[in-house]
């Protein structure tokens, strides 16, 4: 009798539904972001332009020609939630990388120098000490507000969360038997921090990434909503939220899906987050 013959695509095929079935989180978040992804490249196909005024249309509820119905100004309230999403995405994405940039080499150098981290980690506990949101807005008001002054603003404040954590998992590892020993050994600070040290601050940061992702996104929307964030003229989930309140009583749809958006955006970063968590520490990982 012939051996049935073997299916090679059957073993990495059932290893991926492993993984997916042990990290459902991180697929479920991934997903939801792919979708705001998608639906933030194609906002000029699927939605019309959300600075457009047509005063007949004003306070329409929702229906087949204005699906998220439109606001006092007669803008199409879905249009400018589609365009929202690119602002969100980017002011988060955006902050995640140079927070962790500049944290990832702030907390390594203050971590391994000691006579570097007593000056450093005072600047960056003052930093802490004032709240994120208030030093983003001193810093717009100070200078002409846009997207790019929001980003810097809101990512200086975050800084310091990620400078705590690199430099407790550098103080870790510094004192391992390995460290002391490549030290003795004569080999180049440089060398040690990029060979050893660095390659141990990944996973912590890529989970501390998502969280900054995140708390920059509701920034970003707390500070548009109190008119220090992105320019009016740029649609963005705090704008429409903003200018939404006044009518909130007799147009609710102004404030609901943006605020619907605003949540899903940010459950879903935080369910990538807490999925890497459980991931990537070996801990929770052996109890999986």
């Amino acid at each position: 009798m012939a051996a049935a013959p073997f299916d090679v695509a059957a073993v990495p095929r059932s290893r991926e539904f492993e993984w997916i079935r042990r990290n459902p989180t991180i697929v479920i978040g991934a997903a939801i972001l792919a979708l705001f992804a998608v639906l933030a490249l194609i906002a000029p196909w699927i939605a019309n332009d959300p600075l457009s005024f047509e005063p007949l249309n004003r306070l329409k509820r929702p229906s087949a020609e204005f699906w998220f119905g439109t606001d006092q100004f007669g803008r199409d309230v879905y249009s400018r939630v589609v365009y929202g999403t690119r602002i969100s995405l980017i002011v988060g994405i955006s902050v995640a990388c140079i927070a962790t940039a500049a944290g990832l080499v702030i907390g390594v150098l203050c971590g391994y120098y000691r006579r570097l981290d007593d000056t450093v980690m005072r600047v960056m506990d003052g930093l802490m000490a004032i709240p994120a949101i208030l030093l983003a807005i001193a810093l717009i008001t100070l200078m002409k507000a846009s997207l790019f002054i929001v980003i810097v603003a809101i990512a200086i404040p975050e800084i310091p969360r990620v400078v705590r954590l690199v430099r407790s998992v550098v103080l870790t590892v510094r004192g391992l038997p390995y460290i002391e020993a490549a030290v003795a050994s004569g080999t180049r600070a440089r060398l040690i921090m990029t060979r050893h040290i660095l390659p141990n601050t990944v996973a912590p940061l890529i989970v501390q990434a998502t969280y900054v992702c995140a708390a920059a996104i509701l920034t970003e929307a707390g500070l548009s909503f109190l008119g220090a964030g992105t320019p009016p003229e740029i649609p963005s989930w705090g704008n429409v939220i903003s200018t939404g309140r006044t009518f909130f009583q007799i147009s609710p749809w102004i404030i609901f899906f943006p605020g619907v958006m605003l949540a899903i955006a940010v459950l879903a970063i935080n369910l990538v987050g807490d999925g890497l968590r459980d991931s990537l520490d070996p801990r929770i990982a052996r109890r999986m």
